[in-house]
């Protein structure tokens, strides 16, 4: 069976330490590679290596001066290329931010990666990535916190703004397997690993000959090709198991393995018509205290206005919507060759019987897309009907 690409973690330096968060300064953190298919080092070795990789990290920290900046972020691979993005933009912007040591990034472990044996609906729903980031900035133990803009609930905590985007990556999702084109070319009764109800629902209704739904609700394979539901985890572990056979594929987001340098792993890319993607994926979202001027000036400096305006609409959509991590819901917003606003929106049945769509065409201007992506929001509400999620 072919090996998929070498891949990186960040739990070994996590592992390390009792402390519910890790510093780094400017320098770049660096991940232990290794071969799904052949470990390119013994146990024992993997330790050592680990230990002194913390210690490294330990001893660096010490050494270093009092950070300007302290970036909060998860501990996952996709985090940290998120966050040594936004390190490496305000160093290249500021130079007071330059110095060594000037900006240092807390790692910190949230409810979702705490808790990876259950479906991301059953353990609570929004703010599972974000919760303890926003509380450490609160409680001002780091000046600014990195987000995925998908992860972000549509209300924000007290006390904190979220002023500014970074350029937007690609949105679409990208479809791997070892032994199949497309989905269409998946053979009767494979299994497609997914953790997101948007993608299931959208499999389900476009891909029919894949699944019989009513198995996908029992969790149990007939004729057709079944969607595991708990498949979750990092870009890296989702990988480890199609390549270990879990799955015969998969679905991920498309900038997440162009972040990690991991797209040699794509075999296909989905259309737009055929996959909407999330509610700002592909967008990183940063967040500082209300009242903390001079980070928020920083964050102004990096903000991209045509992103952020642009996941206002589609998080204005699904506020509408009062999504939560039980609903599919996709929506898109793009500038058009015009310079106008084009929104598409989807709500659909979990079990992807109905699909419910729409679009909003207008200027490309705050208060216009914030109503194109309500009232996208409300149209959809008023088709759908009572009962409609329950399916």
């Amino acid at each position: 069976m072919e090996t998929l690409s070498s891949l990186c973690t960040s739990q070994a330096l996590m592992s390390r330490s009792s402390s519910p968060a890790i510093f780094c300064t400017s320098g770049s953190v660096s991940f232990t590679g290794f071969s799904l298919k052949t470990q390119a080092f013994s146990k024992k070795k993997q330790t050592l290596r680990f230990v002194r990789a913390s210690v490294a990290v330990e001893q660096q920290t010490q050494e270093a001066k009092v950070a300007l900046i302290r970036i909060g972020t998860r501990g996952s691979p996709l985090a940290l290329a998120q966050a040594h993005e936004t390190r490496d933009k305000l160093m290249a912007l500021h130079s007071d931010l330059a110095e060594e040591g000037a900006i240092q990034i807390v790692i910190i472990k949230t409810t979702g990666d705490k808790i990876q044996s259950q479906p991301l609906a059953d353990i609570g729903g929004k703010g599972l990535f974000t919760k303890e980031i926003d509380e450490a900035l609160i409680n001002g133990d780091i000046d600014i916190a990195v987000h995925s803009m998908k992860d972000v609930p549509t209300y924000l905590p007290e006390k904190t703004i979220l002023p500014c985007n970074l350029p937007r990556e690609d949105v679409r999702d990208a479809f791997i397997s070892l032994s199949a084109a497309s989905l269409a070319d998946l053979p009767a009764g494979s299994i497609i690993g997914t953790a997101s109800l948007r993608r299931k629902s959208q499999i389900l209704h476009r891909y029919p000959s894949l699944s019989l739904r009513k198995a996908f609700i029992l969790r149990v394979c007939s004729q057709g090709s079944m969607v595991e539901e708990n498949f979750r985890g990092n870009v890296q572990t989702r990988l480890r198991k199609l390549n270990e056979g879990v799955v015969k594929a998969t679905l991920l987001a498309l900038a997440g393995l162009k972040r990690l340098n991991m797209t040699e792993n794509v075999t296909s890319i989905l259309p737009i018509d055929d996959m909407l993607p999330a509610v700002a994926q592909g967008a990183i979202g940063i967040a500082c205290r209300s009242i903390d001027d001079k980070m928020a000036n920083y964050l102004a400096s990096l903000n991209h206005e045509e992103t952020r305006l642009a996941v206002a609409c589609e998080r204005a959509f699904l506020e509408t919507l009062d999504g939560s991590c039980r609903t599919p819901i996709a929506g898109y917003a793009r500038k058009d060759e015009n310079g106008d606003c084009i929104f598409k929106g989807l709500v659909a049945s979990p079990d992807g019987i109905r699909v419910l769509e729409t679009s909003r065409k207008g200027p490309y201007a705050f208060d216009d897309m914030i109503a194109m992506g309500k009232d996208a929001g409300h149209e959809l509400l008023s088709r759908s009907g009572p009962g409609f999620f329950n399916r």
